[in-house]
C-alpha cells in the first residue's frame, strides 16, 4: 500500500471542514454558555455580599462570614458552570472530567498534605470562637491583633505594626492567649518599704490609693501582700482590677499606679530604699612594694 500526500492531505481537510462545521453550528450554544458563565459570576458577587451583609447579620464571627461568602460565591459560580457544560452538550465529557478530577485530587492530595492540613485548621479556626477578627493573642513568642483568618494561614499585627503570618495547622497545634476573650483584666505592682516604716500604714496607704483611682466590681477588690524581706528593704505585692483587652491599658494602669503609690509615700513620709553596698576593708592593708636590682635601679 503506498502512501499518498494528497489523500493525507484531502483527509485532513475533511477532518478541519468537519470541525469547522461543528464549531459553527455550536457557536451559538458557545456564545450562550460564556454568557451564563459571566452572568453566574455577577450573581455569585452580589448574592455573597447580599448573603453576608443581611443572612449572616446574626453572625458575629466576621471569619466565619468570610468563609461562608466565600463558600457561596464558590457554589453558585459552579452551578453556573455545569449549566454552562449542559448547553455545550459536553454532559458525558462532564463525567470524564469528574473521574479523571478524583484520581488527580487524590494524586495532589498526597503530595500537599501540609498545604491541606493548613485548609482544615483555617475551617477550625473560622468555627472556632475562642478567635475573632480584632482579638489581641500571644502564640509563642508573637503578640499582635488578628486581622486574618484565611484557610491557610492566621495573619497577626503586631503592636510594632509589623504582620505575622502563622500557618493554620501550627496555630491550631501550638496553646495561645486571648487578651480580648474577657473585659477585666488583673495588673501587678511591686515595690519596697524600708525596714523602719510602720508595715500597717503602708499597707493601708497602698490599699487607699490604689482603691480611689481604680473601680473595682463586684467580686474583685483591691488586694494587698508583703512577699519578701528584700536586702534593703521589705517587698510588696498590690494587686487590682481594670478595663482592659488590649496591652496599652495594662501598661497605662501600672504606670498611673506607680506614680500615685510614689507621691503618696512621699507626701506620709515614707521610704522605698535603694540598694546599698559597703565595703568594710576591716584590717585589710595595702602595702606598697619594690624589688631593687643589684646594681641600685629601681
Amino acid at each position: 500500500m503506498e502512501f499518498s500526500i494528497n489523500d493525507a492531505i484531502n483527509n485532513l481537510w475533511e477532518k478541519l471542514d468537519g470541525w469547522l462545521d461543528a464549531i459553527i453550528l455550536k457557536l451559538p450554544n458557545m456564545v450562550v454558555a460564556i454568557l451564563v458563565m459571566i452572568l453566574f459570576y455577577f450573581l455569585a458577587k452580589y448574592v455573597s455580599r447580599f448573603t453576608k451583609r443581611i443572612a449572616f447579620k446574626g453572625i458575629k464571627q466576621e471569619s466565619i462570614k468570610q468563609m461562608l461568602t466565600k463558600l457561596l460565591f464558590a457554589v453558585i459560580l459552579l452551578v453556573g458552570f455545569f449549566i454552562a457544560l449542559g448547553i455545550l452538550e459536553l454532559d458525558k465529557a462532564l463525567t470524564s472530567i469528574l473521574a479523571g478530577a478524583g484520581v488527580v485530587g487524590l494524586a495532589i492530595g498526597l503530595a500537599l498534605q501540609g498545604t491541606l492540613g493548613n485548609t482544615v485548621s483555617g475551617l477550625v479556626l473560622s468555627f472556632l470562637p475562642k478567635v475573632r477578627i480584632g482579638d489581641f493573642i500571644e502564640t509563642g513568642d508573637k503578640k499582635g491583633y488578628v486581622t486574618e483568618i484565611s484557610l491557610r494561614n492566621i495573619v497577626i499585627r503586631q503592636t510594632d505594626n509589623e504582620y505575622v503570618i502563622i500557618p493554620n495547622s501550627t496555630f491550631v497545634d501550638n496553646p495561645f492567649t486571648n487578651y480580648s476573650w474577657t473585659d477585666r483584666s488583673r495588673i501587678d505592682v511591686a515595690c519596697g518599704v524600708g525596714y523602719e516604716d510602720d508595715l500597717e500604714k503602708v499597707e493601708r496607704l497602698v490599699s487607699e490609693v490604689i482603691s480611689e483611682n481604680f473601680e473595682q466590681h463586684d467580686g474583685e477588690g483591691v488586694e494587698f501582700f508583703f512577699t519578701e524581706f528584700g536586702d534593703s528593704s521589705i517587698n510588696f505585692v498590690t494587686r487590682f482590677w481594670i478595663n482592659s483587652t488590649k496591652p496599652k491599658p495594662k501598661l497605662a494602669a501600672k504606670h498611673k499606679a506607680i506614680m500615685l503609690i510614689k507621691k503618696r509615700f512621699d507626701a506620709e513620709g515614707v521610704n522605698i530604699p535603694f540598694p546599698i553596698r559597703t565595703l568594710d576593708f576591716g584590717k585589710n592593708q595595702l602595702q606598697m612594694v619594690s624589688k631593687h636590682s643589684g646594681n641600685g635601679a629601681s
